[in-house]
């Protein structure tokens, strides 16, 4: 997402670490200075609102880069300039208008294109972070990272081709990593040679190269690049006497098999690849940390009577968790023993009045008595982010439940309300367990001015390649009326049906609260009332 404020020059260039790149080409500190007529300065304003701030660099193409503020919307922007406009820019332009329309977390936001004759400009989003290729300067990516990278250009792909077009430029320096970790992809291309089946087989060159540091495309270098700039920069892969590269897995030890297979399968061209929604869906299931942290949230595995597992829908197996369900059953085991021993050391026959006994008031009629509201155990809990694949606003469901308001799980930080227009909204999945009579669920937040909605449906995950998105589909009788711009952090949601049963629920938010540092939300604990 997009930095409150840009970096400064000591930032920038330490290490020679370059923030900003204008067509995915990169250039050295060392590289030449592109001469321009008339070239802009410091504080001089474009279009009535685009003040230049600083000059970052020059790319091989001739275009520089710019940090800039937009005056109006006060945030920071990226501006890429080329000398001269016209016919010269057409290409930068129209590539520049075509990916303004796809929004997407994982593509970097493009705000403007303008063309004055005598030169033109493209305004984006600004990214304080660095390129794939210069991270990766530093030492090849764990595989479990390389896969989130990989995970995270095959999902802008997706959104891209989905609407037809092409990126056409997608290799180490367009693949941007932000501070904050967010991963996006940078300066679309469009020309007769671009493909869809091009940008997914640069995907396979993005994670070999994430995994190796090497490129295996360096046979076809940038178009335009020079020597010292673009993919002609980075080493080539290694390779073997007739000119195949070699696997990662024969580059560096702890590949696993499966990524290696895959991305080699990418590279290959007598293999046909998968479209680029299937190969999205294929890495955000492989996209799961070494660390198995974000299963920790799944709550203990249920098995039925027979010995076949009954997992909650979202839960993930484990030997780790067969572990918890098994310590869960013998402490269930434990105090059914307890209470035996204590009625029968007690003395009492088997007729022992119960301890809650009906009420004398209530009519002859009646067989049971009322059943008793109590806080119901939330048996799993999960973050749904249908709009993004990011993980990390995954992470920390459990201490929604854990009684402690203290702490919670909590989003990132959004230059707006509504998500800085990423998503729709994000969601808490909730599951009791079994169906149960519910009278009320209560969210304790950080804040208020929260817009937020509870919903009930089906908790069957879903087995097509659109995950949460098909999940939160399922989930259409809306509890109650939602709370807009609620003025308390306690929010309380009463209109269950009394004469259903509820085991899933979804407490969606469509609106984060305004913060000092940006629009943010924290769930500190969620409570369910019912019997």
């Amino acid at each position: 997402m997009p930095s409150s404020a840009g970096p400064s020059i000591d930032t920038i260039t330490e290490g020679g670490r370059v923030t900003q790149v204008g067509e995915g080409q990169e250039a050295e500190e060392t590289a030449p200075p592109v001469m321009t007529f008339g070239a802009p300065t410091a504080g001089e304003i474009l279009a009535e609102r685009y003040e230049l701030v600083e000059h970052i660099n020059n790319d091989s193409a001739g275009r520089l880069v710019w940090r800039g503020v937009d005056v109006i919307l006060r945030r920071p922007v990226a501006v890429v300039l080329r000398y001269p406009g016209g016919d010269s820019a057409t290409e930068m332009l129209q590539a520049a208008v075509a990916a303004s329309r796809v929004i997407h977390p994982n593509l970097v936001g493009v705000y403007d294109a303008i063309d004055e004759d005598v030169r033109a400009y493209v305004v984006r989003e600004w990214v304080d972070g660095r390129s794939l290729r210069d991270l990766v300067a530093e030492g090849p990516l764990d595989p479990a990272r390389a896969t989130a990278v990989g995970n995270a250009v095959a999902s802008a792909l997706a959104a891209v081709h989905a609407t037809g077009m092409v990126h056409g430029n997608v290799h180490p320096g367009t693949v941007m990593i932000s501070d904050d970790g967010r991963v996006v992809l940078a300066d679309a291309r469009t020309d007769g040679d671009d493909s869809q089946e091009a940008d997914i087989r640069a995907v396979g060159g993005v994670l070999y190269f994430a995994l190796t540091g090497h490129w295996p495309h360096a046979e076809a270098p940038l178009r335009g690049a020079t020597a010292g700039h673009g993919r002609a920069a980075i080493p080539d892969a290694v390779r073997d006497a007739s000119g195949a590269i070699a696997a990662p897995r024969q580059v560096r030890a702890g590949v696993p098999a499966y990524l290696d297979d895959l991305t080699m399968d990418l590279l290959d061209a007598e293999i046909a690849p998968p479209s680029s929604d299937v190969l999205s869906a294929e890495l955000g299931r492989l996209d799961i940390p070494a660390e198995d942290h974000f299963l920790d949230q799944t709550g203990t595995i249920r098995f039925t009577a027979d010995g076949v597992e009954d997992r909650s829908p979202l839960a993930a197996a484990g030997g780790r968790k067969v572990a918890i369900g098994i310590a869960g059953l013998l402490a269930v085991a434990l105090v059914g023993l307890l209470i035996g021993i204590t009625t029968l050391g007690g003395g009492d026959s088997p007729e022992t009045e119960p301890v809650a006994r009906p009420s004398t008031s209530a009519p002859a009629g009646d067989a049971t008595p009322a059943p008793v509201v109590r806080k119901l155990a939330i048996q799993d809990i999960r973050i749904i982010d249908p709009d993004s694949r990011q993980r990390n606003e995954l992470g920390d469901a459990e201490k929604m439940m854990d009684g402690d308001e203290d702490k919670g799980w909590e989003t990132d930080t959004y230059y707006s309300a509504n998500f800085s227009n990423y998503k729709k909204g994000m969601g808490v999945w909730i599951d009791l367990g079994a169906p149960h009579t519910v009278k009320s669920l209560t969210a304790t937040l950080s804040d208020s001015g929260v817009s937020a909605a509870l919903f009930t449906g089906s908790g069957d995950f879903p087995s097509t390649s659109q995950g949460d998105k098909d999940l939160v589909k399922g989930f259409k009788t809306r509890i109650g009326q939602p709370f807009e711009q609620h003025d308390g952090t306690k929010m309380a949601f009463d209109g269950f049906d009394p004469e259903q049963k509820y085991q899933y629920l979804l407490f969606w938010i469509t609106e984060l609260p305004s913060t000092e540092r940006g629009f943010k939300l924290g769930v500190q604990e969620i409570s369910v009332q019912g019997s």
